[in-house]
């Protein structure tokens, strides 16, 4: 396996980034917490760990641009910037701070508007999901593919509810029956990043949420792809990005998402 310059540099960012999470995990009652929002944590870790890819990645590509959850847009984000890096220090805060081992860092690298490297690291598992755009998605170096399930009532779908605007619950409990009603199970670990590396290896066969932010979904998405799968919004569109809303599986698994929840888009 060969690795792109860029993808060794966002490995490295979030190796870094992955030694203060674990440096901190050892003891979660010393963190200090900020509460954004309803249900919406941010801790110094988050900040620290986020500090610390950034550094690598302007280190080494000083003119790159950073959309990142923690500190936003760099300055030249908008200046017609080729490529961006898209950071989440910490996907799944909530499951750090209660000492619940799933969460990850994620770090993408968009480039003229596509996403071309990907790396979604778990530091509590050692698991290195990274991807090249058009070289496959690996996990520890192994190649990995999306689950070979063809029929949604025997996948098990990834899934998160609603936890910073509550308007939308009673929407995702519509489709929370209508998923159960015709999938094998849901399950709601806590972290979309991860989720979306899990449908990548096969571990799920798909996945789907409202709601999103970037960061959430940009290396995922493109393991997912890479792994052999589709991602698109509840429509079946490409433009998940930044709209927020997403279903990805196996191209199988994938269609019948959409089937069964393109009325909620």
């Amino acid at each position: 396996m060969i690795i792109p310059p860029m993808l060794n540099t966002a490995i490295k960012a979030a190796r870094r980034a992955a030694t203060i999470i674990n440096r901190a995990s050892f003891d979660v009652s010393l963190l200090k917490v900020t509460q954004k929002s309803h249900n919406d944590f941010v801790t110094e870790v988050d900040k620290a760990a986020e500090d610390a890819i950034i550094d690598v990645l302007k280190t080494a590509y000083p003119d790159h641009a950073i959309l990142a959850e923690e500190s936003g847009a760099s300055d030249n984000l908008h200046d017609e910037n080729e490529n961006v890096w898209i950071i989440d220090p910490l996907d799944g805060t909530t499951n750090f701070i209660h000492g619940f081992p799933q969460y990850c860092v994620s770090i993408a690298l968009q480039q003229r508007g596509i996403i071309t490297q990907a790396v979604v690291y778990d530091p509590t598992r050692n698991d290195l999901f990274t991807a090249s755009k058009g070289a496959g998605a690996y996990l520890n170096e192994k190649r990995i593919r999306v689950g070979k399930r063809d029929k949604i009532a025997d996948a098990l779908i990834g899934t998160g509810f609603p936890f910073r605007d509550l308007d939308g619950l009673n929407e995702y409990v519509k489709m929370f029956k209508v998923m159960t009603e015709h999938s094998a199970g849901l399950r709601r670990p806590g972290a979309a990043a991860l989720d979306l590396a899990y449908v990548a290896a096969g571990r799920l066969d798909g996945f789907f949420e409202k709601g999103l932010k970037p960061w959430d979904i940009a290396a995922g998405s493109l393991l997912v792809t890479e792994a052999g799968g589709l991602v698109g919004t509840f429509k079946g569109d490409s433009d998940y990005l930044y709209k927020g809303d997403v279903i990805a599986g196996s191209p199988k698994i994938f269609s019948q998402q959409v089937n069964l929840l393109s009325e909620f888009a």
